[in-house]
């Protein structure tokens, strides 16, 4: 399986009965998680299979949280966050480990996201406008670290953070965003749900 890919589109023809031509739409889903500690939480893994792309801002906790996460086209795009090292993963997983980078990025419709733990902007809370001049060529930044979900559109590039979609510190329940992205419009939308425990 493969952690990073190439960007998959998925297409939708939409008749415009004015002319009598085919348009077609493109809009890519992206379900954005992070935080995971080894955990995820079946709820989010179900939207995950619902997108057509995931991304995992880091701190994974193991291999297996990867191989749960099934969008439709099978690209994840993970980085490691500060809890990814080869003393917390299993030994028999360090060769998987050391694939996943500290930085990723998604051309999408519409613009790039650039993926990273956020830790390196500050440890106890990462500071939106640090991620936003480490990349300015992005639209969005997705950034984990802290469990707290945070969407941050009032400039760009955007700044959101989906929070923990295990159990660990989740400030409220399971969380993870859901990026709808076009050539013309991104929206994103934010998921939690209630504590299992």
């Amino acid at each position: 399986m493969s952690y990073h890919s190439f960007l998959w589109e998925q297409h939708q023809i939409e008749w415009d009965l004015r002319r009598p031509t085919c348009m077609i739409k493109t809009t890519t889903t992206v379900a954005i998680v992070s935080d995971t500690h080894g955990y995820l939480d079946p709820r989010i893994a179900d939207i995950i299979k619902q997108s057509d792309i995931a991304i995992h801002a880091g701190d994974i906790g193991d291999a297996s949280i990867l191989e749960a996460m099934q969008p439709k086209t099978g690209q994840i795009f993970a980085v490691t966050g500060n809890n990814d090292h080869h003393v917390f993963w299993p030994s028999s997983q360090s060769d998987t480990l050391k694939t996943i980078p500290l930085i990723a990025k998604l051309d999408l419709p519409g613009g790039r996201i650039t993926i990273e733990h956020g830790d390196r902007h500050d440890m106890f809370k990462p500071d939106h406008q640090s991620l936003r001049n480490a990349f300015p060529d992005s639209r969005l930044v997705i950034y984990g670290h802290t469990h707290k979900m945070v969407i941050d559109n009032q400039t760009r590039p955007w700044v959101a953070n989906p929070g923990a979609a295990g159990s660990t510190r989740t400030h409220g329940g399971p969380s993870c965003l859901l990026l709808t992205a076009s050539e013309s419009e991104w929206e994103i939308e934010s998921i939690r749900f209630d504590s299992l425990t």
